[in-house]
């Protein structure tokens, strides 16, 4: 378990060398360029512009790429979403920039086709709509703006409903008697409504279409100065067209999509850049000179220096921090504890001064989660996919690479702990067995079954629970020690370790407890008797040294008083790995009552279906919900049971400028 030791740097050189150094420490990803003040003679550049050039490039990169993924989807092999970012040379990188320049200009084509295309797109529903419209009146041989004569005049509209001709007459002579020289041509009818052409004399045209509205007539929101035949036959002639150069924009951008490569790494490009002009407003900076300060792992200072003193002249200095600085974060362990260092992390970095406790956590991670879940079968399922993903996607992001490995050593121990308790797929070897083959072969338990025997399970997983508390108070007794606090070490940890650690052998004297523990043995007197002393030591302990920050005595014997009422959370916090008894007991009994569900049909054929069907389906719902209990869970006894004895966090995470891209990475170079 290790937090990487950190190192000041200080670099200064000529400002004509400075774009070539930051994109080697941009592609090395190891400082983290830290913000100066400034004096008389170095200032600040203000890069704001060009970081919004960037910025707006980039997301012009990404609306093309949003573009070509909708017309022109590319085809990705189905793990390709756990494949990470391409590897890139800097040979690669360099000859892109010659042809950035066309790139962008394909990338605002991309954007201007789109654009176009949503138009006319948009434009097509309201012909269309238009079209629809026209319908009912494609019998009227005139256009619908027909003026009339000189003596009369035409309109045009719609009553509600299916009218006749005989009808509409007699209702409108009934509402409008002195109307005599009117002529009404229906032009459709149906049950929704009328389409009527109207001539009238002007004297009487008003009056006639007055009396018409009284029966609900209404002159048609659109009308047209062609036939409508004509009008039909045009507006399906711009739809055409239309439909033709959408078919032309989307064809450009399928051609287009040979530069999607070259849209990424220009995404890449933009989105590098202005990262590189953020550290560039960082800087201190001269005429001639620029002065970068900032920190570096210890580990990786001999190789950044003598590969900046190899290609630039540049005056380094690396030194401690002072003690009182904001030091950021790294942490680095084995193989087996790096893949949690995330779950650490998503707690809280270790501050300042403490100890890294990701290894000790690793190992407790690992039994806890693997006895929460206790399936063979479900175990060997989360090693091979696990496994297959890492074998498979050989340049899978460091993140996610970690986060499989961590799943497969919790597969690993899931496997360990059903072969111990007897769990594969529940009871499913034995229920096929005696179903379909009338066999008494069962997957026998290495240890005990926990259906059997939940006491054994419950008392065993109280002793697991006060070891990984006593650890943590073991790692809070090495903190302070290595911090010189050797006498607090002995108050704030010895005392409890007497007091608690007594108080369970006590325990173990009385045979109302053991016997409720379903326990083969009860302590002697004489042990318990001893056991009661050192509790007692203990508790005496905490009372006279809780409040040793107090100088008035009445209130050290309070906060004394207090410290010993602590002991209760020791007893919630035991009571808190219970949990490994209810998670461990579910997944087991959830897939006993699966495959009891599967063999209602018994044996046969249509038995052999509906085992299969029910079998896939339940364990699959069973391992996914028991999967995330398990994770949930035992996070939840690291965060607050263990890391709650010794651990507080607070620290700033290590974030070296680097290249932060989302599509290609440069490759290592050997």
């Amino acid at each position: 378990m290790a937090v990487l030791p950190m190192k000041r740097l200080q670099l200064c050189a000529l400002k004509k060398n400075r774009k070539a150094i930051l994109e080697l420490l941009q592609r090395r990803g190891a400082v983290e360029v830290q913000d100066t003040g400034e004096d008389e003679v170095f200032t600040h550049a203000d890069m704001s512009q060009a970081r919004s050039i960037f910025q707006k490039n980039a997301a012009l990169a990404n609306q093309a790429l949003d573009v070509l993924a909708r017309f022109a989807p590319e085809q990705k092999p189905l793990l390709s979403m756990l494949e990470g970012r391409q590897e890139m040379t800097l040979e690669e990188y360099t000859a892109f920039q010659d042809r950035q320049d066309e790139t962008l200009k394909v990338a605002y084509r991309l954007q201007a086709l789109d654009k176009r295309v949503a138009e006319q797109r948009a434009e097509i529903p309201r012909m269309q709509a238009q079209v629809e419209e026209l319908t009912p009146w494609l019998g009227l041989d005139v256009p619908m703006r027909h003026p009339g004569t000189h003596a009369t005049d035409s309109f045009v509209g719609a009553l509600p409903g299916e009218w006749t001709l005989e009808g509409i007459y007699t209702e409108l002579k009934s509402r409008a008697e002195s109307v005599s020289a009117v002529d009404i041509e229906i032009v459709s009818a149906s049950r929704e409504q009328t389409c009527l052409f109207v001539t009238a004399t002007k004297s009487e045209a008003q009056q006639a279409e007055d009396a018409l509205r009284e029966m609900g007539f209404a002159r048609p929101a659109h009308v047209t100065h062609r036939v409508p035949a004509d009008k039909k036959r045009l507006l399906e002639e711009r739809i055409d067209k239309l439909q033709a150069k959408i078919d032309a924009d989307v064809a450009e951008i399928h051609s287009l999509a040979e530069h999607r490569q070259d849209l990424k790494l220009l995404s890449d490009f933009y989105a590098m850049r202005e990262e590189k002009y953020g550290v560039i407003g960082k800087l201190m900076q001269s005429k001639r000179t620029f002065v970068l300060t900032g920190y570096i792992a210890a580990r990786d200072v001999p190789a950044l220096e003598s590969e900046l003193t190899a290609h630039f002249d540049v005056a380094l200095d690396f030194f401690d921090p002072a003690p009182d600085e904001d030091v950021p974060v790294a942490l680095k362990n084995g193989p087996l504890a790096a893949p949690v260092e995330g779950v650490v992390a998503s707690y809280s970095l270790p501050g300042r001064g403490e100890v890294d406790p990701t290894s000790v956590m690793a190992i407790f991670y690992y039994v806890l989660f693997g006895m929460m879940l206790s399936d063979a079968g479900y175990g060997l399922i989360m090693v091979a996919a696990c496994s297959f993903v890492l074998l498979k996607c050989k340049n899978i992001e460091s993140g996610l690479k970690k986060s499989m490995q961590m799943f497969l050593y919790c597969g690993i121990s899931t496997t360990v702990w059903g072969v111990l308790f007897g769990g594969f797929f529940g009871d499913a070897v034995g229920v096929i067995a005696s179903t379909f083959f009338h066999s008494d072969l069962t997957f026998k338990a290495l240890w005990f079954e926990p259906v059997s025997e939940p006491m054994r399970l419950l008392v065993f997983s109280f002793l697991l629970g006060i070891i990984h508390l006593f650890v943590g108070l073991g790692m809070k007794f090495y903190q302070l020690c290595r911090e010189g606090k050797v006498k607090d070490a002995v108050y704030d940890v010895v005392f409890w370790y007497m007091l608690v650690g007594g108080a369970v052998v006590y325990l173990l004297t009385m045979e109302m407890i053991t016997d409720m523990m379903g326990l083969s043995f009860t302590l002697s007197p004489t042990v318990g008797t001893v056991a009661a002393v050192v509790a007692g030591l203990g508790a005496l302990g905490i009372i006279a040294f809780s409040g040793r920050d107090s100088r008035n005595p009445f209130k050290r014997l309070l906060k004394g008083l207090y410290g010993v009422y602590g002991v209760t959370s020791y007893l919630s916090d035991i009571l808190s790995y219970s949990r490994l008894l209810a998670l461990g007991l579910a997944t087991g009994v959830i897939a006993t009552v699966f495959n009891k569900m599967g063999t209602m049909l018994g044996g046969g054929v249509g038995g052999a279906i509906l085992f299969t069907v029910v079998f896939l389906i339940g364990h699959t719902l069973n391992i996914g919900i028991n999967l995330l209990g398990a994770y949930v869970h035992t996070n939840r006894l690291q965060f607050v049971e263990f890391f709650g004895k010794f651990y507080e966090g607070g620290g700033r995470g290590f974030s070296p400028f680097g290249a932060h891209t989302k599509y290609f990475k440069f490759k290592e170079e050997k």
